[in-house]
């Protein structure tokens, strides 16, 4: 790792340089920019973490829509929550978002705290998030180190090793707080994420355009493709499962609610099982099958995070027997219609529009 050299622009400069560029190139008309709060904010960037803002948009203007305001977060059914969230992925971010939600109803007179120890405690927030909100919301001096801000200063400090680590990770707060000015906070916040996301990009950057290339450890030294450094690779495991797609005379679905945690905890799901010979044994308290209604769909791979699952879909049409489940709250029949008002992992949202 190394530290700034001698003949390196100053940290005002930087901040300088980035500021004029944001003034003529930068996102200033995003969302969350407009009508700005400490909600639409937060909001904001826990939708951000792992995702791109073209992606987030939609889902963005759909959510505040449907719950304006922490309080209508705090106390709406999770199913909406979730619902509102599907298909944008890593859905404890969803979970956590409406769990801080309501500890600030319960703790904090329904407001994000201004103190940053306390906002970054509450669940899915951390430090870099806690900054960005209230530097945005409020103008406050906080450094933040999301993924692009990371990469930014790792290429420009030329810092070695993997930035999530922990040596490197305390060298990039240390830059992070020294570049972060004490005015236009706000405006320097969004213009370092706005360069690491355009211009400073993981693969491809545009050093000809960047605004603070002329003092760039990485540019000056070929060491854009390598910095920052990659975090050392562990080869994904692969798990098999089989999705039952169970219908009733009505075209209904069976539908269960998975465990509160785990992946896609509490989402709605197909049922599981191992293979299609324990299919009845799984069934038998929701419905009768026919020995001939089993239909094999083709099999495919989602890639979560940490491993990859090759899903086996099995189409059962023929019921002779849909239970009732209105006494299990876990377990439902639904139509094709109510699919939209539920929480479902996306790719099983997408097996199901997918049938005929």
């Amino acid at each position: 790792m190394s530290a700034p050299s001698a003949d390196l622009p100053t940290p005002d400069t930087f901040a300088h340089a980035l500021l004029a560029w944001f003034d003529v190139h930068g996102r200033k008309d995003l969302p969350w920019q407009r009508n700005r709060n400490a909600y639409r904010v937060w909001l904001s960037e826990v939708m951000l973490q792992q995702t791109q803002v073209r992606t987030v948009i939609p889902y963005f203007e759909r959510f505040v829509a449907a719950l304006p305001t922490l309080a209508g977060l705090a106390s709406t059914e999770q199913d909406r929550v979730l619902a509102l969230w599907s298909g944008l992925g890593y859905y404890s971010r969803a979970r956590n978002l409406q769990r801080a939600a309501q500890i600030c109803v319960e703790q904090h007179d329904g407001d994000l705290p201004r103190d940053i120890e306390a906002l970054s405690a509450l669940p899915g927030i951390g430090r870099s998030t806690a900054a960005a909100i209230l530097a945005q919301a409020f103008g406050e001096r906080h450094a933040i180190l999301d993924g692009n801000v990371r990469r930014v200063l790792a290429r420009w400090h030329g810092v070695r090793g993997w930035p999530g680590g922990s040596a490197a990770q305390r060298l990039l707060w240390q830059f992070a707080d020294t570049h972060t000015p004490h005015e236009r906070v706000a405006d320097y916040t969004q213009a370092i994420m706005d360069l690491g996301a355009t211009l400073c990009a993981r693969s491809r950057p545009q050093c000809a355009r960047c605004p603070v290339a002329s003092g760039c450890v990485a540019r000056r030294e070929g060491l854009t493709a390598v910095l920052p450094e990659a975090k050392p690779k562990r080869v994904a495991p692969t798990r098999a499962t089989t999705l039952l797609i169970v219908r009733d005379a009505q075209g209904r679905v069976l539908l269960e609610r998975r465990p509160p945690t785990g992946v896609w905890a509490r989402l709605w799901s197909l049922p599981e099982t191992d293979d299609a010979a324990s299919a009845a044994r799984r069934l038998r308290d929701h419905c009768t099958l026919r020995a001939d209604s089993c239909t094999a769909l083709g099999s495919f791979v989602h890639t979560f995070s940490h491993y990859h699952l090759e899903i086996t879909p099995l189409l059962f049409d023929g019921i002779v027997k849909p239970a009732r489940v209105g006494d299990d709250p876990d377990h439902g029949w639904y139509a094709r219609a109510e699919l939209a008002a539920l929480g479902l992992p996306a790719p099983v949202r997408r097996l199901l529009e997918s049938l005929p």
